[in-house]
């Protein structure tokens, strides 16, 4: 029988998947090793269950211990699986710049979770590492596992993800394209495969606002290089130890909205539903695209889930309020008027004018509505529709004045306003408007103007 010992046993083994509509441009062949097939659905996983078993074996992490973590997320998850299968508890400090429902996950499978200022430095008590390292000093029998000093970080990588990704290509990778954080997933694989073939390019995707790009160009740890950023799961404001710059060939900085904007069509275009690191490495290597080739075949690490962003970058509103997500601009009611073929003078009728003089006005002109005027002033409106309707239930009212039948003026309305302020405006009871044009002359916009707008 083919039966799991525990949900441990499941991790790994993810699947490589081509990447075909998204990619459609870029020359070779292009991979997704998709890591949200593992259990907690990240890559984490992986490191997770190495860290715990390293612990154990080196006696670090005792029954009934503690393990306290910082963590955006996806390794506390992995952390918490090891920890309810092998009876532990857990502590994770995270930032209030991951999404609401990284904390929420961590919640749901039973870990305490704390929550600390992003824009703080590394050494501020306040920061998510300082307070990590707190808690575990106040905590009896617990393990910090600080997963970016944490070798065993990178070793499951070398042990497992190398592995897997050299046997499903058949060792035919040319590329490995991952996005940079604790420098584990994308050291760890590399030097696997750097040793099976040294010809193998490393590429490191990093966010602009992190000082991992200088520092691997120059050698240098340059502070100025890090300000805020929006991009979750990669990026540092340090040098992990995890990292060993010799087996990466390159890095690459992307923005925010580059990252985000790409999550989503993946999720759109190939059915992969992942979270914002996986838009950012296919970012990366659309900005190195003219350094490949037809022959290779490159591998994309995508590290985790969207179900974990649900709140970010899959909520339209949250994409807009930070500038990323285009959206239309319709016209004004100025640009309306300037875009009509001929824009002659408002037609009006005078109130005291018979309804049967309206009807034939409407009908020669071709025209539904038409404002009603007294003393030059705009004291109402007429509609054929109203006519119609009046002339069906009271034939002898086509001998009456305009002003025993007419409906409310149509509004004066700013000659700037949107398309969408203009139409918030109309309704069963207001079936026009009025505005000036660039001559200051009254002009009439209707819902025929407005559908031709957004149609175009």
């Amino acid at each position: 029988m083919q039966i799991k010992n525990s949900i441990l046993e499941t991790i790994g083994n993810t699947p490589l998947i081509r990447l075909n509509k998204i990619t459609a441009d870029l020359p070779g062949t292009i991979t997704a090793k998709v890591e949200y097939f593992n259990p907690g659905n990240s890559v984490k996983d992986r490191m997770a269950l190495k860290m715990v078993e390293v612990a154990e074996k080196e006696g670090k992490l005792k029954p009934g211990g503690t393990i306290i973590e910082c963590t955006s997320g996806n390794t506390g998850m992995g952390l918490a699986l090891a920890a309810c299968v092998k009876g532990y508890k857990c502590i994770f400090v995270t930032t209030d710049k991951q999404s609401k429902e990284k904390a929420d996950v961590l919640k749901a499978v039973g870990a305490d979770v704390i929550i600390c200022p992003t824009n703080v430095m590394p050494d501020d008590p306040r920061s998510y590492y300082s307070v990590a390292k707190r808690v575990a000093s106040e905590t009896p029998n617990s393990y910090h596992f600080n997963q970016y000093d944490n070798l065993a970080n990178r070793q499951a990588h070398y042990e497992s993800t190398g592995p897997e990704i050299w046997e499903q290509t058949e060792g035919k990778i040319t590329h490995l394209v991952c996005t940079a954080g604790t420098g584990g997933t994308i050291t760890g694989t590399a030097k696997y495969l750097k040793e099976k073939n040294p010809n193998i390019q490393i590429w490191a995707i990093d966010v602009y606002g992190s000082l991992l790009t200088k520092y691997f160009r120059t050698g240098e740890i340059d502070m100025g290089e890090v300000h805020p950023y929006i991009s979750e799961g990669f990026g540092e404001d340090f040098i992990p130890k995890n990292y060993d710059m010799s087996v990466i060939d390159h890095f690459e900085q992307v923005t925010d909205k580059d990252g985000a904007v790409l999550t989503r069509r993946l999720a759109k275009e190939e059915g992969l539903f992942c979270g914002y690191s996986a838009g950012s490495c296919l970012q990366g290597l659309f900005q190195l695209k003219d350094r490949l080739k037809e022959t290779d075949l490159v591998v994309c690490i995508f590290h985790d889930h969207g179900s974990r962003y649900i709140g970010k970058i899959y909520n339209d509103n949250w994409m807009k309020d930070r500038g990323f997500l285009e959206t239309r601009t319709f016209d004004s009611a100025l640009d309306i008027l300037r875009k009509r073929d001929q824009n002659h003078g408002l037609m009006t009728i005078d109130a005291s004018a018979k309804v049967s003089e309206a009807v034939q006005i409407l009908n020669q002109a071709a025209i539904s509505q038409i404002p009603v005027t007294e003393n030059g002033e705009f004291v109402g409106s007429l509609s054929d529709t109203s006519i119609l309707n009046r002339l069906i239930e009271e034939p002898e009212i086509k001998s009456a004045s305009i002003r025993e039948v007419m409906e409310a003026p149509f509004p004066i309305v700013d000659s700037h306003l949107t398309v969408s302020q203009m139409s918030s405006k109309l309704g069963k009871d207001t079936k026009a408007l009025l505005v000036r044009d660039e001559k200051g002359d009254f002009q009439i916009i209707t819902r025929s103007d407005l559908l031709v707008a957004v149609a175009s």
